[in-house]
């Protein structure tokens, strides 16, 4: 078994925070969800959200792979999007707009000076259903950014027992793969604050794909407006929905926190 340096750079979206890599340079045989979990720990590893690796792509200026903290695979994440195009810019990209190629399709993203924009496309929003759990009945709303999302409003997040009910309904049997849930006060319809219980994740700062989620839900049901500022724990998403036609848009900012290397060995298991 041979080690080699790798080198990462690690960045974060309003808090949300993530490992890129690039793709080609990892050594061969590793299990990606194994060195996910490893890296992403915050005691023992590097400490984040989650890894994103950097592919070459055919089409677009590159390929994002993400993994989340405990090793499983989402389809989208729109802060660690952002961060994988800050990353781009870093090493030199300095395209006012870029293709990205995502799990759930090509995105199309603007810079904007320190803020980025990521055209999400279009949510798929569901009616809104009753769900029983742990004694409680929620209404929620279901939508799909490319991966899933369970919208619930309440009075006012201070009194919400988050750590209590974000696992429980994250896993609860109507969603079969699991889902990430925000809890959602609507301050007015140009402001919400929002937390969420990320799938594979847990309580994160911030969840892009989720603020965008929140808005089609809002604008769905009547509570929030085709423009609003979505605040989360780590800081304001500007997310717009122009029309049910169109794309949804998210803009907001990515930053590096710090460059480093580590040691990683090929496992041939």
């Amino acid at each position: 078994m041979s080690a080699m340096q790798q080198r990462f750079m690690k960045l974060q979206g309003l808090g949300n925070d993530f490992i890129v890599m690039e793709g080609p340079a990892l050594p061969q045989g590793l299990h990606l969800s194994d060195l996910a979990r490893r890296l992403c720990g915050r005691h023992f590893g590097i400490g984040a959200d989650g890894l994103i690796l950097n592919w070459p792509d055919p089409v677009a200026a590159a390929r994002m792979q993400i993994l989340n903290a405990d090793g499983s695979e989402p389809e989208m994440c729109g802060n660690g999007l952002r961060c994988l195009v800050r990353y781009l810019q870093l090493r030199g990209d300095n395209r006012p707009e870029l293709q990205i190629q995502t799990g759930a399709g090509l995105r199309q993203v603007l810079s904007e000076g320190p803020q980025i924009a990521v055209n999400m496309g279009q949510p798929a929003v569901s009616p809104e259903e009753r769900l029983d759990c742990a004694g409680q009945t929620f209404v929620f709303t279901a939508v799909s950014m490319g991966n899933p999302h369970c919208v619930i409003r309440v009075p006012e997040l201070n009194s919400l027992d988050f750590a209590f009910w974000g696992p429980r309904l994250s896993a609860h049997v109507r969603f079969k793969a699991q889902t990430n849930v925000e809890f959602v006060e609507v301050l007015s319809p140009q402001h919400a604050r929002v937390k969420v219980w990320e799938r594979g994740a847990g309580p994160t700062l911030a969840c892009g794909t989720g603020a965008c989620a929140v808005l089609a839900a809002g604008i769905t049901g009547g509570w929030l407006a085709r423009e609003a500022r979505i605040e989360l724990p780590g800081g304001s998403l500007t997310i717009s929905w122009a029309d049910p036609a169109t794309a949804i848009w998210m803009r907001g900012p990515a930053q590096k926190v710090f460059i480093g290397e580590i040691e990683l060995e090929e496992d041939h298991a």
